[in-house]
């Protein structure tokens, strides 16, 4: 339950800024409990139970990861560094943090800090110009040690990948298991979304807005036109075939060692926020690409994912497209996937949740 307790001015600062850390759909998977001037517990939760691409919760440890570094980032402003330290004991998908910060004499405030709520998701065409190779150095040195950035450049590979997110699209959007999730987290003849994704920030025109909200208010509308209209086609183009190929690179960012628990996904989190803010910093925009990752997974492990025959099949196809296009070791390895190149900010954009709505009242006994 959200509450309005007063809290320190400069906690409130800390929190306010890290509240715009990236989170997928925009569900910002976390709510503070406020227990002293310094001392905040971030109680993270996922989305595993009724979202398809919440697979065992690890997109939402991303996002929590990107919040602790979101948190550090806003501390270190302050004069104060963060030190975090996830509860043992909590299940898997509440997963419970004791963050603490403590002076710091002599810290310099993390430049990184000052493009928190500037971070945005651009959806559409970006610069084809290549990136420089002092970018490519800035963005490779932001990332922790443990981690490391494959680049996916040229036409030829920048086309691969553009064909490989056209294809997983057609995945997601002929899947009956994301057909919910996709009108949960779509608020339509939106700018601006403060707890949900602006249908103006998802990369189509505004006809192709109008019949996918039309189209989406049922299921068979969906299967029928998917069916015999080519419903897919339009979607696709814009959103998948020609941002992916409209852009300068596609990247991966890839762990030491394929990652397997909530830990590992929380640092990754932390370094995928460092290397984002990073690009801001630059001048440039990104996109994240995760689904190719998360299908990979359920392919991998043997994992049904779907009730619909043949879907199975589709995803064990664009399993062997990752593989051809990361390598195998890096498809286990990576922890993200993205595309990024020079432009201008998203014109329309997820907002974030009042801070008051994000604070709860202490829990009993924690």
């Amino acid at each position: 339950m959200a509450t309005t307790l007063p809290i320190d001015a400069v906690l409130e600062d800390i929190l306010d800024q890290a509240r715009w850390a990236p989170s997928g759909d925009n569900t910002q998977p976390w709510r503070f409990e406020v227990r002293g001037a310094r001392h905040v517990v971030v109680h993270g939760f996922d989305t595993r139970s009724h979202c398809v691409y919440d697979l065992d919760g690890h997109p939402s440890q991303l996002s929590l990861g990107a919040l602790l570094e979101s948190l550090a980032l806003a501390a270190s402003r302050h004069g104060l560094r963060m030190q975090a330290q996830r509860r043992t004991g909590m299940p898997e998908h509440l997963p419970t943090f004791d963050t603490v910060f403590v002076d710091a004499p002599g810290l310099a405030p993390d430049p990184l800090a000052a493009f928190l709520p500037q971070r945005t998701v651009q959806r559409r065409k970006l610069s084809t110009r290549s990136l420089r190779v002092s970018e490519k150095a800035a963005l490779a040195a932001s990332l922790p040690p443990g981690f490391g950035v494959l680049w996916l450049e040229g036409t030829r590979t920048r086309f691969a990948s553009a064909r490989l997110m056209f294809n997983n699209a057609r995945l997601r959007l002929i899947m009956p298991e994301a057909h919910k999730v996709h009108c949960d987290v779509i608020e339509w003849n939106a700018r601006y979304s403060v707890d949900r994704m602006p249908d103006q920030a998802l990369g189509v025109d505004a006809m192709t807005a109008k019949l996918m909200r039309w189209i989406m208010r049922s299921w068979r509308r969906v299967d029928f036109f998917n069916t015999w209209l080519a419903g897919t086609l339009a979607p696709r183009l814009q959103m998948d075939l020609l941002p992916g190929w409209y852009c300068a690179a596609h990247f991966a960012l890839l762990a030491e060692s394929p990652p397997r628990h909530v830990d590992d996904y929380v640092a990754a989190g932390r370094a995928m926020q460092r290397f984002w803010l990073t690009a801001t910093e630059l001048g440039l925009q990104m996109q994240p690409e995760l689904t190719p990752l998360i299908f990979a997974r359920y392919v991998r492990e043997r994992r049904i994912f779907s009730r619909t025959e043949g879907l199975q099949e589709v995803a064990q196809e664009l399993a062997v497209q990752t593989r051809t296009l990361l390598g195998k070791e890096h498809t286990e390895r990576a922890v993200f996937l993205g595309r990024i190149g020079a432009g201008p900010p998203a014109q329309a954009r997820s907002l974030r949740r009042p801070l008051s709505e994000l604070i709860v009242a202490p829990v009993a006994g924690s």
